[in-house]
């Protein structure tokens, strides 16, 4: 393969592997095993890394030699090796691999550089035992030759190669593998593909498959290379289209798992049969229990039949008691399926029907048994689902009324019903399995319910003016006398728009009306969970919080609770009680792995992400925003894409990853043009890089759209965006004294108004900063101070250390330098210990132009002052005398002043000069 068409993360595992293996130390020999799943791209990859050896390859090597182990050929001692050209004779006789290992190094020639030998072993769980003994004794034996051995490992216990008679392979020694990987020098895992392996893959077959189903189709192969190119090439182009389309099992997995499940006794097949039947008819199911499965296999030695199936790498156990099972993946699911009779199959979905517990599923598993138009049996479906909605199982409620809408003869009702399916799969969060309905729902008779499920799915997707038509058509088309619930439901609608939009008096006028028609419903808890948010982001956040209280207290726990929780810590958060917010953010988050809503989990987790982050927990935030990130991409969330790349980017930037914040910032700035609940976090987290990074003006420019009339409100209500003071200090940083003035005595107001405790501190700091430029030293003081007093109760250990830094920098500009010392060393362990360290290394550079307490053990350049040296470094560094100034907070002038000093002592003449002498080694 060339390297243009080597997928870029089987690209970038090559790099690795070569850096690792690139430059091998005189008389040392290295054992690499690179493992993978069946079909996981393990021969090709390998391929790949023989180009790289020999003639042209980065891998310097004398010899090179590919040798493949062969099922067929494992009893044979030696048969793998028989292929390496230092063992081809003929007349050879007897066989152990430790003579093998001898022989091999005494024929290799040694050179001066790169390897003598490279030997690379395809399929080594295949080979004979006594060939991938010797190659292991080949690499860990001394000697003059540098030998290579890698070998390939399919690292699952699955048989994965069908004979020619239906039985199968079976994988080598589990035992030996242990052996060889505890031998191993370098062990490499091949990663399933990403997304952006498969368009690729796609493109050259004349495929171009929206991202939705490339989602799909990863998931349903698990990332195997061998799986997506044969499902690329079996199902046809046009029927990726189709919203119902079942994915096949890839032809080769099939052959496989076909053969293994025919080389199982009967007891365990049938079982393995019905674990599959009960896997599709419960999509929410965390595996299935086994003494279902044995009843509707009608198998008596339970344990038996699942032990057997396990063995056969057909059956995963998911408890130490083995009561619970599922099979492997999908694919395997579908195989199976695909494997039974029909009318066999139709009499195991009977047999679960009147076996599962819970009815929604047993329905299910009745229109399997026989999938034809049936009115009383959607009825029934359709009754079931409402009933889930109504405890907010949304997931189950969406499984149910589609099936419900294929059940139905009468067209009129099989599209509501399918309108209904579609609404329940945004509300669970599943938003690329709601897109694919897409096209189907917009041919059908436009009703209020229509436009209310469209609309819903265009919030979700970041679509404002496509939502605010389809909603505000909705309510002019509902009749809420005639149709209270669905009135509810378009209001409640409203409510969500709203928030997005982040317009605090509108979120209360829906919920408001939501209520009102419908009370008690669903579509009403969720208005009135929603409702507690606007009323604080108008100004009354102690009424809020009290709401909030009161609607807990009156819901029994459960999945309805989850939206009243979510909410609630986010307005915790925003009142500065990030405990209680941590507590309930969590439960909420963790919601949509019982059946609940992935849309509430996601702003769950967006928002608790940020409560580890404003308490210091930065590891933790970090891991919650990329997995939110990553689930809300895979989901088609892309409304709150923002919201947790703004974490992402603030985290990186602040430990010094620039690369990573960077990259953060712009996808969090990617299709953010849409509502302000995007535009807004895309603003904060370039603003939070442009501040690590010490660009003020970069700062004003990513926060002054924030400034606007449009956000004015909710954006800029105290609690809820942290980026006021961020932006008044900026100013002032860039010499915008007057600017930040005006801003802080509008924002300062409303914070005194609403007497918010960190609002007011984070202000009074950047408060302190204006007074400090105009040389107010005690005003300055008396801010700073005030800031810390306000912030003393509260777990917000960045923002003490913020005030901390700006006092100190305030200190030494004012010639404190003792005071500011002590200050800023305060500063500088705080930052330590929150992982801060682009701020605790600004931190050294004031202490050291302070040159109070510096421990100077040598200095570069003696004839300098410790503020020249700092102004020097920085300057050599590539900055502007502007963005020096703005980093030590000095004036552009007095910056100036120091550079021509420094220029004179130095005896350079210009910016590059002194660049290439800060360069040189300092003498020893």
């Amino acid at each position: 393969m060339t390297p243009a068409q080597v997928l870029p993360t089987r690209r970038r595992e090559l790099d690795a592997l070569v850096d690792l293996v690139g430059a091998p130390a005189q008389g040392a020999s290295a054992l690499v095993v690179v493992r993978a799943p069946a079909g996981g791209g393990l021969t090709t990859f390998l391929r790949d890394f023989l180009d790289e050896c020999g003639d042209g390859g980065r891998v310097q090597a004398a010899t090179v030699e590919r040798i493949i182990g062969l099922p067929w050929e494992r009893t044979q001692p030696g048969a793998a090796l028989g292929a390496l050209r230092p063992l081809r004779d003929p007349g050879r006789t007897g066989f152990s691999p430790l003579s093998a290992a001898e022989d091999m190094l005494a024929v290799v020639p040694v050179g001066d550089t790169g390897w003598d030998l490279v030997v690379v072993l395809e399929d080594a769980h295949h080979a004979d035992t006594s060939s991938v003994e010797s190659l292991v004794s080949l690499a860990r034996r001394p000697g003059a030759a540098r030998v290579l051995v890698v070998l390939g490992w399919c690292d699952e216990n699955v048989a994965v190669t069908a004979r020619g008679d239906g039985t199968a392979y079976a994988l080598g020694d589990g035992l030996l593998h242990d052996v060889v990987l505890a031998a191993a020098d370098h062990v490499v895992r091949l990663a399933p593909l990403a997304f952006e392996d498969v368009a690729p893959l796609a493109e050259r077959r004349g495929l171009n498959l929206p991202a939705l189903q490339v989602d799909r189709l990863l998931s349903h192969c698990g990332g195997r290379v061998r799986n997506v190119v044969e499902m690329l090439e079996t199902v046809a182009p046009s029927d990726w289209e189709a919203p119902q389309l079942v994915l096949p099992a890839p032809p080769t997995a099939a052959r496989a798992i076909r053969a293994a499940v025919a080389s199982l006794g009967d007891d365990a097949r049938h079982l393995v049969q019905a674990v599959a039947v009960l896997e599709l008819g419960d999509r929410q199911a965390h595996g299935v229990e086994v003494s279902q499965a044995a009843q509707i296999a009608s198998v008596g030695a339970a344990t038996l039949a699942v032990r057997e199936a396990a063995s056969g790498g057909l059956l995963r156990q998911l408890d130490e008691l083995g009561c619970r099972v599922r099979l492997e993946d999908p694919i395997a699911r579908r195989a199976v399926l695909d494997a039974v009779e029909p009318g066999d199959r139709a009499a195991l979905h009977l047999r679960a029907a009147a076996v599962v517990p819970d009815p929604a599923v047993g329905l299910r598993h009745t229109w399997f048994a026989d999938p034809r138009p049936d009115a009383a049996l959607a009825t029934r479906l359709e009754a079931e689902a409402t009933r889930k909605a109504a405890d907010g199982a949304w997931a189950a409620a969406a499984d149910l009324l589609l099936v419900a809408s294929r059940a139905s003869a009468d067209r009129d009702l099989s599209g509501a019903r399918l309108v209904a399916a579609v609404d329940a799969l945004v509300g669970a969060g599943d938003v690329p399995r709601a897109a694919r309905f897409l096209a189907e729902v917009e041919t059908l008779r436009e009703t209020p319910q229509r436009n209310a499920a469209l609309g819903y799915l265009a919030v979700v997707r970041g679509r404002p003016a496509e939502a605010e038509h389809k909603l505000r058509r909705a309510w002019d088309l509902v009749n809420a006398r005639r149709d209270p619930a669905t009135a509810a439901v378009v209001a409640q609608r409203h409510v969500l728009h709203a928030l997005s939009r982040c317009r605090a008096l509108d979120v209360v006028e829906w919920a408001d009306r939501a209520v009102a028609v419908a009370p008690g419903t669903p579509a009403a808890v969720e208005a009135a969970a929603i409702r507690g948010l606007g009323v604080a982001a108008g100004g009354d956040m102690t009424t809020a919080v009290a709401e909030y209280g009161s609607l807990l207290g009156q819901l029994p726990e459960g999945l309805v609770a989850q939206r009243v929780v979510m909410a609630s810590g986010w307005l915790h958060l925003a009142a500065d009680d990030p405990d209680t917010a941590l507590e309930e953010l969590e439960s909420a988050a963790a919601s949509d792995h019982g059946g609940g809503s992935l849309r509430i989990s996601l702003w769950a987790r967006a928002w608790l992400a940020r409560s580890q982050f404003v308490t210091g927990d930065w590891s933790a935030a970090l891991a919650t925003a990329s997995a939110g990130a990553d689930l809300a991409r895979r989901s088609g969330t892309q409304l709150l894409v923002p919201l947790m790349e703004w974490t992402r980017t603030q985290v990186h930037a602040l430990r010094g990853d620039w690369v990573a914040a960077e990259n953060s910032a712009r996808a969090g700035e990617s299709g953010a043009r849409g509502y302000e609940v995007m535009r807004v976090p895309a603003a904060l987290g370039r603003a939070a890089l442009s501040e690590a990074r010490a660009d003020y003006a970069g700062v004003v420019r990513a926060l002054s759209p924030l400034t606007e009339p449009w956000a004015r409100g909710w954006i800029d209500a105290p609690g809820f965006w942290p980026w006021p003071d961020v932006h008044a200090n900026a100013l002032v940083l860039v010499g915008r004294a007057e600017d930040a003035d005006a801003f802080l005595r509008l924002h300062e107001d409303r914070a005194e108004a609403t007497a918010h405790d960190s609002a007011s501190a984070r202000l009074a700091y950047a408060r302190g900063r204006w007074h400090g430029s105009r040389g107010d030293l005690d005003a300055a003081r008396a801010c700073f101070e005030r800031a810390l007093a306000l912030l003393a109760p509260l777990p917000l250990a960045y923002d003490r250390a913020r005030v901390h830094f700006a006092f100190g920098q305030t200190l030494r500009r004012a010639g404190r330098r003792a005071e500011a010392d002590a200050v800023l060393a305060t500063a500088r362990e705080a930052y330590l210990a929150l992982g801060a360290a682009t701020y605790v290394a600004r931190c050294d550079r004031e202490l050291a132009a302070g040159g109070v307490h510096v421990v100077r053990q040598h200095r570069e350049h003696d004839e300098l002052t410790t503020q020249e040296e700092v102004v020097a470094s920085l300057v050599a560094s590539g900055r502007t005398n502007k963005e020096v100034a703005a980093e030590l907070f000095l004036s552009a002038k007095t910056v100036q002043y120091h550079l021509t000093r420094i220029y004179a002592k130095l005896g350079v003449r210009s910016r590059s000069e002194l660049a290439a002498l800060r360069s040189q080694p300092a003498p020893q």
